[in-house]
């Protein structure tokens, strides 16, 4: 959550606006670390703008708000919080946003679909290097973000990617013999001497290299 504090901070010191969902976690740190910064940031819910949830963030919402800030959302007012709008909200999250940053994401986050909305939308996605969603979307083009001047360069065109892996021994030897010509597992595991195990490891390493 410290990340997301933090850049949230570095980011509203040079006068960007952050949106979010407003959950418990990374969600209130992104929030916080708008107003730390001296900033304005947006609430996303899943629920009616006038039933605070969770409740714990009651305050933070008004402090949003009295900082000029503001509450979003599909439902009407009255709507309590269901499990299903949640997702549903992820969109808005970034339509609203002209750069949708995940600083930490298992592989089933939501936040991972909030960045898929934001490829539909043609929005900037980025990611924070560290955690297994993070490093997907990473993997699969998302620009590297480390701090508010990569958001700058991303913005800016010239987004920060990461270093592609080395390959290992095995993977260099799977590659070798692929150039030369084997096809299929069985003509890689003849053409090396390797188990069938291993160059199946092996595989969407040379994947991720390509």
């Amino acid at each position: 959550m410290t990340r997301a504090t933090d850049l949230a901070r570095e980011l509203a010191v040079r006068g960007f606006h952050i949106v979010s969902g407003g959950a418990l976690g990374i969600d209130g740190a992104a929030h916080r670390g708008a107003l730390a910064g001296g900033g304005t940031t947006t609430v996303v819910l899943g629920n009616g703008l006038d039933i605070a949830y969770p409740a714990r963030h009651a305050s933070l919402f008004r402090d949003v708000v009295a900082r000029g800030g503001g509450l979003a959302g599909l439902a009407p007012d009255g709507v309590p919080p269901r499990r299903a709008m949640f997702p549903q909200r992820n969109p808005l999250i970034a339509a609203l946003a002209d750069a949708v940053i995940v600083v930490e994401a298992d592989v089933r986050s939501g936040s991972l679909s909030t960045a898929n909305a934001g490829r539909r939308f043609g929005r900037l996605v980025a990611a924070y290097p560290g955690s297994r969603g993070c490093d997907r979307l990473l993997a699969t083009g998302a620009a590297l973000v480390e701090g508010a001047g990569d958001v700058e360069l991303a913005l800016a065109g010239s987004p920060r990617r990461p270093a592609r892996p080395a390959l290992d021994a095995t993977a260099e030897q799977v590659r070798a013999a692929i150039a030369a010509g084997a096809r299929g597992v069985d003509q890689i595991v003849r053409a090396t001497g390797l188990t069938v195990r291993a160059v199946l490891r092996a595989l969407p390493m040379l994947e991720r290299f390509s």
